[in-house]
């Protein structure tokens, strides 16, 4: 079946979110998920949405963090056009009704995170995300211009290489006609047409054994771009966040927020000991990377499976009213964070490197958008500073509408693209094979790939990865889809780039530590 649209959006996210309403008036638009719409990685962000709220905050300090913090890969005109554009961006999402919290006298209570040099976090409670996510698909559901669908998987993006023989000039830069989308009730493929297609798929922590991520986040977004010949970048830098509660069984790994930290919480060892100003002056509160290291290092020396957070010398009263997800889910365990340590690991968290945009979030193939995590904008570098994620998703959501508003009366169907060949796609798939090569790509990337790599763990994890590729492709090209099936796919082609590019850089950086190079380049080497 065809269908047509004027703008196709992947993902159901603040960012997916925040563009399907601002093009809404002026085109049809279609908002699939592959899960239902409020499953994303942006109900999962508890921290807030970084933003210059009030002096002596400025600019100029924003801008100076993130630089620091990206430690030499940011851009700096992303920074400070992103910087600059937050408050216009969040006082939209105040009128659409999100609501932040405020101090006893009105104004906006403020929060500091790692890497912040003042307050300036805007949140709710300790679920952020899940408020404004909840506000803007409300909305989104209300326009009788979006169509969303559930349950609906892009497996591949439509460009001429859909259309064979039609194309006689192979110089012609690649161009972006829409997707190929799987119901996942039928597994039926639809041939879904779109002037513009904006990719907001999220991470892919579900790479890992560890993360936050739901387990939708499995790198759906640039395996898409990658496999269609977009321009992929900075894969190597995959956050960690030092903080996940440690509960060994559940996935996604609860986070513990680092505003939390931001509040007065510490860290400890097993010894009772405050132990982060050994490695950073900043101490709990140095960047992610850096605390992430720490406590990987704590966990080898002390041989134990994960450190303290201490909370216990905090008012107690204040410490639940600012965070009563955390405290709920801690009093669920038996913790109570008013008395009790919080036990913490390190989880994959984020992915600072995608789908490389420009400054409006076009990628390198016309037509085609990527907004949020998925995508590579310059803002975060070698490592993200906290709570910049939202904030880079409302700006870029809103500078790529404004984008393909200007053009879209310009961009034709291309209604020649043939529908999906099930040729040779009559067995169905073997989940047991699956099951257990999604096992097996977790524990290479996991073990091999993780806060800590060098050239042999990297070498060892290529290879291994190449092997289970080969079978999957077998196994894609045989078998009838599934859910399942395309998200291994998508996976391991997100593994071989985060490898790949983690051998090509001969440096530790940001978040990409090897002990094959334990120094950064100087400034004269880049």
């Amino acid at each position: 079946m065809k269908t047509e649209y004027d703008f196709l959006v992947i993902g159901s996210g603040v960012a997916g979110l925040s563009f399907a309403l601002k093009v809404a008036d002026k085109g049809r638009v279609l908002l699939i998920s592959k899960t239902s719409l409020d499953e994303n990685n942006s109900r999962y962000a508890q921290g807030g949405i970084a933003a210059v709220t009030y002096a002596p905050d400025s600019f100029e300090k924003h801008v100076t963090d993130t630089l620091i913090c990206g430690d030499g890969y940011c851009n700096r005109e992303v920074v400070e056009m992103v910087v600059r554009e937050a408050p216009e961006r969040i006082r939209e999402l105040i009128s659409l009704g999100v609501e932040f919290d405020k101090n006893k006298e009105g104004k906006y209570d403020l929060a500091r995170e790692g890497g912040h040099s003042e307050h300036r976090i805007l949140h709710h409670k300790d679920s952020t995300g899940l408020s404004v996510v909840d506000t803007l698909l409300k909305k989104v559901k209300a326009h009788p211009n979006i169509q969303t669908r559930e349950k609906a998987f892009a497996i591949d993006l439509l460009t001429q290489h859909h259309l064979g023989k039609l194309v006689k000039r192979a110089h012609l830069d690649t161009e972006c006609y829409g997707a190929y989308v799987l119901d996942l009730n039928t597994r039926e493929v639809d041939t879904v047409l779109a002037k513009v297609t904006i990719v907001a798929t999220g991470g892919m922590g579900s790479m890992y054994l560890t993360s936050t991520n739901p387990v939708v986040s499995t790198g759906d977004g640039v395996a898409l771009a990658y496999r269609a010949k977009g321009v992929i970048e900075n894969m190597e830098f995959v956050q960690f966040h030092p903080t996940s509660l440690y509960n060994p069984g559940e996935k996604p790994s609860f986070l513990i927020t680092e505003a939390i930290r931001g509040f007065g919480g510490v860290l400890r060892n097993s010894r009772g000991e405050k132990f982060m100003n050994k490695y950073d002056k900043r101490g709990s509160l140095a960047p992610r990377d850096i605390v992430a290291r720490a406590i990987d290092n704590e966990m080898k020396i002390s041989g134990d499976d994960h450190v303290w957070l201490d909370c216990t010398h905090l008012d107690p009263d204040k410490l639940v009213d600012n965070f009563p997800n955390i405290t709920a889910k801690c009093r669920s365990l038996g913790i109570d964070i008013t008395r009790d340590m919080i036990p913490v690991v390190p989880a994959a968290h984020y992915q600072c490197g995608g789908i490389k945009v420009d400054k409006n979030g076009e990628s390198s193939i016309h037509n085609l958008y990527a907004i949020g995590e998925v995508s590579s904008t310059g803002l975060h570098g070698a490592n993200r500073l906290a709570s910049n994620s939202l904030m880079e998703a409302v700006v870029y959501a809103h500078r790529a509408a404004k984008d393909v508003l200007g053009k879209l009366n310009k961009i034709s169907f291309r209604k020649e693209i043939p529908e999906w060949d099930f040729a040779g796609t009559s067995l169905p798939e073997e989940m047991v094979l699956i099951t257990q090569s999604y096992k097996e790509m977790q524990q290479i990337m996991s073990v091999y790939v993780g806060i800590f790599r060098s050239n042999l763990r990297l070498e060892r994890a290529l290879r291994r990865l190449e092997i289970i590729y080969s079978e999957t492709e077998n196994l894609y090209k045989r078998s009838t889809l599934s859910r399942k099936l395309c998200e291994l796919r998508n996976m391991i082609n997100v593994g071989y780039l985060v490898i790949r590019m983690a051998q090509n850089l001969h440096e530790s950086r940001g978040l990409h530590y090897t002990i094959s190079y334990p120094e950064k380049r100087k400034a004269s080497e880049f």
